[in-house]
C-alpha cells in the first residue's frame, strides 16, 4: 500500500528544524547571529529554545539552557551598556557585548557540530 491517498497528510522534510535537537538548536544560533541585521530574530529564538528546552534530551538540553542565558545575560549587558552610553564609555561596552554575543554563538555551534554538550551552560561569560 503505498501513501498517495490524497487525505493521508505526508510529513514535510523542512519541518526537522522546529523538532527539539541539534538542529533547531542550530537555527537558533543563527537567529541569534541574525539579529543584528534583523533584530527582533533573536525574540523568536528565545522562545523556540524555552519551547523545546526539556524536549531533546542529551547533550542538547545544554544547548538549551546555554541559548536562553545567552539571550537574557545578553540583554542585561546591552542595557546596561545603553545606559552608559550617557558617559560614552557605553559605546566600547556595547560592542564588547557584540563580541560576546557572537563569540557565544560560535562556541556553541562548534560544539553542537562535534556532537558535544556545553562545558559550563550556566556560565555569565564563554561557556567553556
Amino acid at each position: 500500500m503505498t501513501n498517495s491517498d490524497p487525505g493521508s497528510p505526508t510529513p514535510r522534510k523542512t519541518d526537522r528544524w522546529l523538532e527539539p535537537g541539534p538542529t533547531n538548536a542550530q537555527v537558533i544560533y543563527f537567529l541569534y547571529l541574525a539579529c543584528f541585521v534583523v533584530g527582533i530574530t533573536a525574540i523568536v529564538g528565545v522562545v523556540m529554545a524555552y519551547i523545546n528546552r526539556g524536549k531533546a534530551g542529551g547533550f542538547v538540553e545544554s544547548h538549551y539552557t546555554f541559548l536562553i542565558r545567552t539571550f537574557w545575560i545578553g540583554l542585561a549587558y546591552a542595557l546596561v551598556s545603553a545606559i552608559l552610553i550617557v558617559a560614552a564609555i557605553g559605546v566600547v561596552l556595547m560592542l564588547a557585548v557584540a563580541i560576546w554575543i557572537i563569540a557565544r554563538c560560535l562556541i556553541g555551534l562548534q560544539a553542537l557540530q562535534r556532537n558535544e554538550p556545553i562545558k559550563n551552560p550556566t556560565s555569565w561569560f564563554l561557556g567553556t
